[in-house]
């Protein structure tokens, strides 16, 4: 893998109200916070789930992605959105996974008639921070630790 250097940490909190059932806390300005929950039967569906998130995020950064190319390409002003879908599939010792996403995005007619929009198509993507990461693999470190921070290990 590559050196990397961090440029920025962004840190959420996310935190229990009850059964299955999570606040996440942005901490960023007037961001509200959002309700989590899992699908029946689990949960109550109060909110989205974490691979709606995911989907989302995806979604967005390949949205933002080609606005950002479309603005410095001069393109004439236009809109995209995005529909993105988890496949939810279970692995091998039946745990669900995400097995892979799946993002359709639609640029309206302004955009698409650009002679400019090709160049755009050509390298949108790899500034997309989501998608370029996901699918490389994002290393994932994990730590359980008591209320006084002391990390708990498996017995």
């Amino acid at each position: 893998m590559a050196d990397v250097t961090d440029v920025a940490r962004i840190s959420v909190e996310v935190a229990q109200q009850e059964g299955y059932e999570f606040l996440v806390r942005f901490n960023w300005g007037e961001v509200p916070d959002l309700l989590m929950d899992e699908p029946r039967p689990l949960g109550g569906r109060r909110g989205p789930n974490a691979s709606r998130l995911l989907a989302a995020a995806v979604g967005n950064c390949l949205c933002a992605s080609l606005m950002y190319c479309v603005a410095k390409e001069k393109i004439p002003p236009g809109s995209v959105h995005s529909t993105a879908t988890c496949r939810v599939v279970r692995n091998d010792a039946g745990r669900l996974r995400i097995g892979g996403i799946e993002v359709t995005l639609t640029v309206s007619d302004a955009i698409a008639n650009s002679p400019r929009l090709r160049r755009c198509l050509e390298v949108y993507e790899d500034y997309c921070t989501l998608s370029t990461s996901l699918r490389n693999g994002i290393p994932i470190d994990v730590a359980v630790v008591n209320a006084a921070g002391e990390r708990l290990v498996p017995a």
